[in-house]
């Protein structure tokens, strides 16, 4: 059996290549710092059923015949384990070209990209695909709340048919490695880095595309070109794939597509959008869009992504991954479609995003709130002590200037847990979003039970 071993195993982008590479057959070993600080247990029991030997992130989990170290772009050059593997002289792999390699391991490789909606059009293919009874691979950042109860995490779907769908990632600039046979773009909005530098790697990818599925409805598409392009649009009857007649309901969505409705298990616009990009999708492989859209009215959702955690006392509470001011606003608004006041509670990931989204983050949640609304941000999550000049309290200030006045710093969750849990009253929706904190998932259940 040959070994190989993951640096921080508890990730959203590693954890699925683990138990993937476990039923391929192989010895997987895996570390985390935050297994090590006691952080994300349930993850790890979920990881260690799953097959993967997990070690202290100290280097001891390599060996001479570790056949490579897989790691994110994220794993910092002094990293235990990448010391340890170059003193042994084991092949460091990243995350992305191992990804590349199972892609192209399959006939029909799809590829979802965008900076908002790709984890959620990604489970969506998967699952139509595997309802639909193509035995697909699926590689995912989230995990699908139609496959809990089983052993792992199920942020993928493993099977050996012809059909394989990655989430794309354009952080780090990847998405230009991979070359399937359909590519899509749900959106392009300001995250990461410059929107410039952005459609750079979003025009490099199209170009890699036998086929390409875009987005109508977010601006400057026309920027992206493609030969054999498949369109979709809740704004443009012209588009490929075009949805009317939505009705958003408490927590359900009605469309009509080509004459027929549909109904999905979400709350929110977008994710007539994220149906509209899977459906076209499929259809772009031989699948009927009927039979796609029929089969989406079973899928229940990501998590993490607008997440019912649950109900009590007439106040419900919802976890969202949201981070960069198109989801938030696109979740606020979701949220707001049913009516009653939102306690929305974010938290920056990093330093980096404050910076550079901060602003039109303060603008997006001043614009959308109504004054009755409440906003709480903790300090940013991987804050450290050379971050002098950024703080979330400096995105509270600009969210007031911006005209929305009940906004509160609350650095710490104690601060926010006993805030929410004396402030809300029944109709009222709490929401708690933010990235790379992998404990907001413990913490919206701790809310929950303070309600209770």
């Amino acid at each position: 059996m040959t070994k190989i071993a993951f640096s921080g195993a508890a990730g959203n982008g590693i954890s699925p290549l683990e138990q993937i590479m476990i039923r391929r057959g192989y010895e997987v070993w895996g570390s985390d710092a935050g297994f090590d600080a006691g952080k994300d247990l349930d993850r790890r029991t979920a990881l260690s059923a799953a097959g993967l030997h997990i070690c202290p992130q100290d280097g001891s989990m390599l060996s001479k015949d570790t056949q490579y170290l897989c790691v994110s772009a994220a794993i910092n050059s002094n990293n235990p384990d990448i010391l340890r593997a170059k003193s042994l002289g084991v092949p460091i792999k990243y995350r992305s070209d191992l990804l590349l390699e199972i892609l192209s391991s399959y006939r029909y490789g799809i590829a979802v990209g965008g900076t908002a909606g790709k984890t959620t059009t990604t489970a969506m293919i998967g699952y139509i695909l595997d309802t639909l009874g193509k035995s697909p691979c699926m590689v995912n950042g989230g995990a699908l709340c139609n496959y809990e109860g089983g052993i792992g995490i199920p942020n993928y779907i493993y099977n050996t048919g012809d059909y394989c769908v990655i989430e794309a990632d354009e952080s780090d600039g990847s998405i230009q490695k991979y070359h399937p046979q359909v590519g899509i773009i749900t959106n392009i909005s300001h995250d990461h880095t410059s929107l410039e530098k952005l459609f750079g790697y979003f025009s490099t990818f199209a170009s890699h595309c036998q086929n390409l599925v875009m987005n109508l409805d977010f601006p400057y598409h026309a920027k992206i070109t493609h030969p054999n392009l498949t369109t979709f649009s809740l704004v443009n009857p012209q588009a490929d794939f075009y949805a009317d007649r939505i009705v958003l309901n408490n927590a359900s969505i009605e469309y009509t597509l080509r004459g027929r409705t549909f109904t999905l298990q979400l709350i929110g616009r977008f994710n007539v959008a994220n149906a509209l990009a899977a459906i076209a999708a499929c259809s772009v492989v031989g699948i009927n869009p009927f039979d796609a859209a029929q089969a989406l009215e079973g899928f229940t959702g990501v998590k993490a992504r607008l997440e019912k955690i649950g109900s009590i006392n007439g106040i419900t509470v919802f976890h969202d991954f949201a981070h960069n001011p198109s989801k938030i606003e696109a979740s606020l608004l979701a949220l707001k479609s049913g009516g009653g006041r939102i306690i929305a509670m974010y938290q920056p990931h990093t330093p980096f995003s404050a910076r550079n989204t901060g602003d039109e983050t303060a603008a997006v949640i001043a614009r959308v709130l109504s004054p009755e609304d409440i906003i709480i941000m903790q300090e940013i999550y991987e804050l450290t002590a050379q971050d002098t000049d950024i703080s979330s309290l400096n995105i509270i200030n600009r969210i007031k200037e911006n005209g929305h006045h009940n906004a509160l710093f609350l650095p710490a969750k104690p601060d926010t847990l006993s805030y929410i849990s004396t402030a809300a009253v029944s109709g009222d929706k709490i929401v708690i979003m933010g990235a790379h904190d992998n404990s907001l998932a413990d913490f919206s259940r701790q809310i929950l039970q303070a309600l209770a």
